[in-house]
């Protein structure tokens, strides 16, 4: 694949994507199941409103991969560079984030249950309104969240809830003063 690719509303079953690199590769509103892609190279990869089913991602590097609103279900990211990852009002499930680095998580109004990170980097995560679930982010060395708030039912390490510890007060309504 090279180019521009729409596969909107596409049924994607039991296959692999390896190596394609493309400008923008359209799968809104598109389903998958059982499939693998590797080594995507995209400048965006746009799957809003989508159903993602036992899909694996790894490696390869995305600008903005948008998967606002999309149902994801068994779902690993393993190894991929995204610049920008939007999950806003997305549902998912058995979700692992394994190995990547992230500019932006931008997960406002998600609902997560049973997701976790390892060993993966974020410059800022939004977690406004998030809404989880057996959350481990004990794997994810975040610079920023947004939200602390948005933490709730999250997991988190002590060293991030000691780096979190000013945020985590404002956000109780504690005046933090030196």
């Amino acid at each position: 694949m090279r180019g521009d690719v729409d596969a909107t509303r596409a049924t994607l079953g039991e296959c692999l994507i390896v190596d394609a690199d493309v400008d923008r590769f359209d799968l809104s509103l598109a389903r998958l199941a059982d499939v693998e892609v590797s080594g995507l190279r995209a400048t965006e990869l746009i799957a809003a409103r989508g159903s993602w089913r036992n899909v694996r991602v790894s490696g390869g590097r995305i600008g903005a991969l948008d998967l606002t609103r999309a149902e994801l279900h068994s779902v690993e990211l393993r190894g991929v560079r995204v610049d920008y990852l939007a999950l806003g009002e997305a549902e998912a499930s058995d979700l692992l984030v394994d190995d990547c680095t992230i500019g932006t998580l931008d997960a406002p109004l998600a609902t997560l249950s049973r997701v976790r990170f390892e060993g993966t980097r974020a410059d800022e995560v939004d977690t406004r309104e998030l809404r989880s679930t057996d959350v481990d982010l004990r794997g994810l060395d975040a610079v920023a969240y947004t939200s602390p708030a948005g933490l709730r039912g999250a997991t988190l390490g002590l060293r991030q809830v000691e780096l979190l510890a000013g945020d985590l007060a404002i956000a109780l309504g504690i005046d933090v003063r030196d």
